[in-house]
């Protein structure tokens, strides 16, 4: 085979690299490089890192440490099939030096190499756009949560605060850095969240109606420019429902106990044994509360007949018949739950027992 003079030692060699022998290309060749100081910036509350002209949450500080070497990192475009191990020592809690070692192959052939290099990364530790906001008090939307012809109960306010802040964490995780609650102000007539965004506070809304029924709108107000734009708050108007899933309610004749209420109003029918009872919301409006499930009483079961039985009126202890319930197992001489209105005595339907013996 004819042998190669490389023009800058002289040597022989069997094939160039760039134009040298395999000595004198390796010789001159970086195959990484890192800078010897780097500053790192951490957010002292959330630990979100700024990283390209925004902060962004990763992990670990020591993920974050390495990410920064990683992305400081200079790879020669040449090299192939690469390997990367990067290998941090804690020197202080905020300095870090990192010690990067690569292996790949270069020019495209079983031509290996190696390189180690080193640096030492300073961690700043500061507060990031979202936590300044946060404890600013910023905020881009308020939710409103009242209750239609009432005051919402204390488990409706519990559950409301439970979820907003299980939606905001939710939407942080998904990458909405402005997802937050600034303030909570409980009155009563309900609950007001300021929030640090629009886009969660609609997601807020939507859960609570989906839970506790009820509707919502939005109210948008201008409060300044930014930017040459037009900057806006939203008021988000959550409504929750009149009736309460237990509410035992007198619409068009008939007494309704509520068992879930939004959009439409679903119940048993007390006056037709308990079939099941369909209504719109806005139909529904005009309907007299009675009282709730848990006011139901015992009551002695005196007989039985094909669509009645006859019971003791727990109060005047007269015998009464009413209407006997769908799928009704009870037997004469024992106690069954009625409820007492002022439009007479209603005895309850058997899943009303069934609930009962599960909760004893």
């Amino acid at each position: 085979m004819n042998s190669i003079i490389c023009p800058k030692c002289g040597e022989e060699c069997e094939k160039l690299f760039g134009n040298v022998c395999r000595a004198c290309f390796f010789n001159n060749f970086k195959l990484i490089e890192l800078p010897l100081v780097q500053h790192l910036r951490v957010c002292s509350r959330c630990g979100a890192y700024y990283h390209k002209n925004h902060w962004e949450e990763l992990g670990s500080l020591e993920d974050v440490v390495l990410k920064t070497v990683e992305d400081a990192l200079f790879i020669h475009e040449m090299a192939e099939n690469i390997e990367l191990y990067l290998e941090p020592r804690k020197v202080t809690p905020y300095r870090f030096m990192v010690r990067a070692r690569v292996e790949a192959t270069v020019m495209g052939e079983a031509v290996y190499s190696e390189a180690e290099a080193e640096t030492e990364v300073r961690v700043k530790r500061e507060a990031c756009d979202m936590c300044s906001r946060e404890a600013g008090g910023y905020f881009e939307a308020i939710i409103q949560i009242r209750a239609d012809g009432r005051y919402p109960t204390e488990d409706e306010k519990k559950r409301s605060t439970e979820i907003a802040w299980e939606v905001v964490r939710q939407m942080k995780k998904k990458g909405d850095r402005m997802a937050f609650v600034t303030h909570k102000l409980e009155l009563k007539e309900g609950l007001d969240f300021y929030m640090g965004s629009m886009n969660a506070s609609k997601h807020v809304c939507r859960q609570v109606s989906s839970e506790l029924g009820g509707s919502f709108s939005e109210s948008p107000s201008l409060v300044g420019m930014k930017d040459g734009k037009d900057v806006y708050r939203v008021t988000y108007s959550m409504r929750l429902p009149e009736f309460r899933p237990g509410d035992v309610v007198h619409f068009q004749k008939k007494v309704i106990e509520i068992k879930s209420s939004g959009k439409k109003i679903n119940g048993l029918d007390l006056t037709n044994g308990g079939s099941r009872f369909i209504a719109k919301a806005e139909e529904f409006k005009g309907a007299e509360k009675l009282g709730r499930i848990e006011d139901a009483t015992l009551a002695v079961l005196v007989s039985i007949e094909e669509n009645a039985i006859l019971v003791l009126d727990p109060e005047t202890y007269e015998t009464v018949a009413v209407r006997k319930p769908a799928s009704f197992s009870a037997e004469a001489g024992s106690d069954i739950k009625v409820l007492k209105t002022s439009y007479g005595l209603f005895a309850l339907p058997e899943s009303n027992f069934k609930r009962e013996r599960a909760e004893n």
